[in-house]
């Protein structure tokens, strides 16, 4: 949602999950290293099973480093790629729901934490990705707390359906002009 808003003011946003599952269907490179990491039966017509892959990765921490050494680098490639494209524009978003696990935040100028109640955050990601409640909690597993990363972010939007959004982003887009 906080993405949608920074594009209807105008903003450019690199989507990294967007980005992600298409190059895991695109890129060939990228496919093969899936493939022998986690088999043939990960891909279906051409697809990523992904609830396949996810079933094995977050259950098991070196299958997800071994998946996100294939990712990452390949997704690396695409931001600096759109960077360049877009590097006449003041600001420039990026999303990623890892940033501070994979050690992004220290390519970044400045880092935006969108909190939401974590019961909200589970029922947003069941309804977008079509998951239970507990397949959605060892995904949460995988990530660094949420105080963690309000400690180390230098903004935060509150995303609770109450909070409304357009101040906040107006107020952080002003810091970052400024």
């Amino acid at each position: 949602m906080v993405c949608q808003v920074l594009e209807k003011l105008g903003y450019y946003v690199f989507y990294s999950d967007r980005v992600a599952r298409d190059i895991s269907i695109s890129n060939q490179h990228v496919i093969s290293r899936i493939k022998s990491t986690f088999g043939d039966e990960v891909y279906v017509n051409e697809q990523l099973n992904r609830a396949y892959l996810a079933s094995l990765v977050f259950t098991n921490p070196e299958l997800l480093a071994k998946l996100n050494h294939i990712i990452h680098p390949a997704v690396a490639r695409a931001f600096e790629e759109w960077c360049n494209l877009y590097n006449l524009e003041k600001i420039l978003f990026k999303e990623s729901a890892i940033i501070f696990e994979t050690g992004l935040h220290k390519q970044l100028h400045k880092v935006i934490l969108v909190t939401a109640p974590v019961e909200v955050r589970i029922r947003r990601v069941m309804e977008r990705d079509g998951i239970t409640e507990q397949e959605v909690r060892i995904r949460m597993g995988n990530q660094m707390p949420e105080e963690k990363k309000i400690e180390l972010a230098d903004f935060i939007i509150v995303n609770d359906s109450k909070t409304l959004l357009l101040p906040q982003l107006i107020n952080i887009i002003s810091n970052l002009l400024a």
